[in-house]
């Protein structure tokens, strides 16, 4: 909600709401959170081709790969 003067009111911190998500349950593990953010790195990085945001759209599918790499090196360890 917007306060007098434009200015948003600050939320809580992040320390917060992570120990929250951990006490729960509900944030997932490492698998679930590298899955999640491949998933919407390549959603991103083609947002970012289809508008030409050369430099942006390298840099996420960097992020992409990356995230893809962890995936299949903690389903192979995972075989072992």
């Amino acid at each position: 909600m917007a306060r007098a003067g434009g200015r948003r009111k600050r939320s809580a911190s992040g320390r917060e709401k992570r120990s929250q998500l951990d006490e729960t349950g509900e944030e997932g593990g490492p698998d679930e959170a590298v899955a999640f953010i491949a998933e919407t790195v390549t959603e991103l990085a083609k947002l970012a081709k289809r508008h030409r945001l050369e430099v942006l759209s390298h840099l996420l599918g960097m992020a992409r790969l990356e995230a893809e790499e962890r995936l299949r090196l903690r389903s192979k360890r995972k075989l072992s």
